[in-house]
């Protein structure tokens, strides 16, 4: 009885992504196969991919990013499948640690990798940025994008487990580049599913949504760690809920809201902003204190804020 090789295909979706394609393929000769999707780039994608050894073929570019992620997985013809973007770099480690495990055959059907993003020419450590575990390795026939928005993982029909060793993601490296991908691909696409599941929005989520996302990123997952990197991010962070609101209420006609009291409740608004503010700072401040003074001290003056 012969047994199956464990083969490997790297499946890459890619637009305008000439400059970032050759070391993201570079870095997988170890596959068996390469298919790189190229989705009708005007620049010299196509050909440097040819270049470095992949099969390239030429989709339509679609804004539904994991239509034509999928398709690639269906032209794999390898028992394994990893998936990468053009942005994407694997490490020797992580090489060697995906030979071993699906040496293994224990019977499981996909893995999640963790991601080393790199903003602003950083490596961002904390926040929403890292670990940021992505499902990228699994058999092939057992798993797919959704195609509801850009945002979802693979979905793997079977058992899966975390590695250990991570991928290198070059993420942002201009504010610029962020700027456009928030307004052409992300917040559109999302405003559009909110709509789609039927959500609605009140004039206070212009204040609400970028603050809690704010919250959220600069204090409850610690991106103030990274110092001005996670501040800056954090702000990001913010006007990306932002945008998706002002997307949404345009999505919804610009319906006009502006009622006698309307001053009067978007200072009540920025009032509860900066008392959340002001209790997650100290929220934070009383978990990094040791001296049992001023943690009696934050936690009073913690306990004056008035929060709805």
């Amino acid at each position: 009885m012969t047994t199956q090789k464990q083969t490997i295909s790297v499946v890459v979706s890619a637009y305008n992504e000439e400059e970032k394609i050759k070391e993201c393929l570079l870095s997988v000769k170890f596959a068996d196969e390469i298919i790189v999707v190229d989705n009708q780039s005007s620049d010299n994608t196509a050909k440097t991919a040819k270049h470095a050894g992949a099969i390239v073929i030429s989709r339509p570019n679609n804004a539904m990013l994991n239509i034509n992620k999928n398709f690639g997985f269906s032209k794999a013809s390898s028992v394994w499948i990893l998936n990468l973007d053009a942005d994407e770099r694997a490490t020797p480690q992580l090489i060697s640690e995906i030979k071993k495990k699906i040496g293994e055959r224990n019977g499981t059907d996909g893995y999640w990798i963790p991601r080393k993003n790199i903003i602003f020419g950083k490596w961002i450590e904390h926040s929403i940025w890292w670990p940021d575990y992505q499902l990228r390795l699994f058999k092939n026939g057992k798993g797919k994008f959704a195609e509801r928005h850009v945002h979802e993982p693979i979905e793997v029909h079977g058992k899966t487990e975390k590695l250990e060793e991570s991928l290198i993601h070059i993420n942002y490296t201009t504010v610029s580049q962020y700027l456009q991908k928030l307004d052409n691909i992300y917040t559109e696409n999302e405003a559009e599913q909110f709509i789609a599941e039927g959500k609605t929005i009140h004039w206070v989520d212009a204040i609400r949504f970028p603050v809690n996302d704010f919250l959220k990123t600069f204090f409850l997952q610690k991106g103030y760690k990274e110092g001005l990197h996670g501040l800056v991010l954090s702000l990001l962070q913010a006007f990306y809920s932002l945008i998706i609101f002002a997307k949404v209420w345009e999505k919804q006609g610009f319906k006009e809201e502006n009622s006698k009291t309307f001053l009067k409740d978007t200072y009540k608004e920025f009032e509860k902003a900066f008392s959340d503010i002001t209790y997650w700072f100290l929220t934070v401040t009383l978990d990094e204190t040791s001296q049992k003074g001023k943690k009696f001290f934050y936690k009073l003056r913690r306990k004056m804020i008035k929060r709805p």
